[in-house]
């Protein structure tokens, strides 16, 4: 896969033939897989038009293989987030028109961050047609100076997640939407661990925190969802104790390396009880997508 004229990283043919990812998530007892792209595509960069040709192209082609495999396949769809405008028609025809549950979005949109006023109407259509809202970490703050060490994965990516969710809190996102639902990927990040920070922050300098919404950043935890892909026993009980068992999803980063290998086996190898296993590895999910635990025999 080529990013620009460079190369981005090698991929093999689980990352596009739905029978292979069948074959895959049958070897690891993964029944339904929740398909997005890869965020490299999100394509903020270009013209909104051209943006949007490519959201409809990557939304159809999720589409048809959730056509051809309804039961083993739900959808997020990309929307060209540059232009607001086209961002929510696209939005529409995604949950109207070809049966996406969602869209996936960046953790920024050309260096704005979520809390944006240009933003929040993509946020609001969300809201009133309850699509559900993946948030994954992109083009990262810093990454120029920490090119080294896979330093934009490795301390990037989990900062880039916490500068999303402080914005939206902060910004009142979610203190103006409160059924809107979003979850954000790699266990929230940073944001979890430092959230006795931030409301540190928020108490002493309220001038600087609080200029847009004066809520408790604390009073948040628990009113978003994070996935479960942390790869630390330690840190996931830190999220059940900070977000609540409700509230965290398993996750796989699927088909590339910062995936658990084998998915699911963090959550199925912890000491909790088959209640909390069961809502981490699926039940989370459902609630956070908006669908019935009717909608597939599990």
């Amino acid at each position: 896969m080529m990013r620009d004229d460079q190369f981005f990283r090698e991929v093999e043919s689980n990352l596009w033939d739905p029978e292979e990812r069948i074959r895959e998530c049958a070897n690891h007892n993964v029944d339904v897989q929740v398909l997005s792209t890869v965020p490299v595509m999100f394509s903020y960069w270009a013209k909104p038009v051209d943006a949007l040709d490519i959201s409809k192209l990557l939304n159809d082609h999720i589409a048809g293989i959730i056509g051809q495999y309804p039961t083993r396949f739900l959808g997020l769809g990309t929307i060209p987030m540059q232009d607001a405008d086209l961002a929510i028609k696209e939005l529409e025809r995604c949950i109207k028109d070809i049966g996406l549950i969602g869209v996936q979005l960046g953790s920024n949109v050309n260096g704005k961050n979520l809390d944006d006023e240009i933003l929040f109407p993509v946020f609001e259509a969300a809201s009133d047609m309850s699509a559900a809202i993946f948030i994954h970490p992109w083009d990262v703050m810093g990454k120029k100076n920490m090119e080294k060490y896979w330093l934009p994965w490795l301390v990037g990516m989990p900062a880039e997640t916490s500068r999303a969710i402080c914005s939206m809190i902060f910004g009142g996102v979610f203190e103006r939407l409160p059924n809107l639902r979003v979850a954000f990927a790699h266990g929230g990040g940073a944001f979890p661990s430092t959230i006795g920070r931030v409301q540190h922050g928020f108490d002493v300098r309220p001038d600087l925190c609080a200029i847009d919404n004066n809520i408790d950043p604390i009073g948040y935890l628990g009113k978003f969802w994070v996935d479960a892909l942390v790869h630390d026993s330690t840190i996931l009980d830190l999220l059940i104790n900070k977000l609540g068992e409700n509230k965290i999803a398993m996750g796989t980063d699927y088909p590339f390396p910062l995936g658990e290998k084998e998915p699911g086996k963090l959550i199925e190898s912890s000491n909790y009880n088959n209640g909390i296993k069961n809502k981490l590895l699926y039940n989370n999910a459902l609630d956070w997508l908006g669908i019935e635990k009717t909608y597939f025999t599990i």
